[in-house]
């Protein structure tokens, strides 16, 4: 079974292909070093605007950042959630109909 990277894994990947300190990055987004270290262990949330930053910082599509992005909000959201399986499952049925 292949592993889904989350939206900080794939910020770190990133980070880390084009040879870029996590201090230089973290000015670029106006975060807190520590922050960004939190957002790149899946210990904290990134917001809208910094997936906007990094799309442009990167220059990677917007899409696939927004997609990764919204997937941890979900996955995140229903984590704790005593249904939060079948309320996916029934989630993905009304958006297929």
């Amino acid at each position: 079974m292949q592993k889904i990277e989350s939206f900080g894994e794939m910020l770190r990947k990133l980070r880390e292909e084009n040879e870029m300190p996590l201090r230089k990055l973290a000015a670029q987004l106006d975060l807190d070093q520590s922050t960004l270290r939190k957002i790149e262990r899946k210990e904290r949330n990134a917001n809208s605007d910094q997936k906007e930053k990094n799309a442009k910082i990167f220059k990677v599509s917007k899409k696939d950042l927004q997609v990764n992005f919204l997937s941890d909000k979900v996955a995140y959201e229903l984590l704790e959630e005593e249904f939060g399986v079948e309320s996916l499952q029934v989630a993905e049925e009304k958006v297929k109909y």
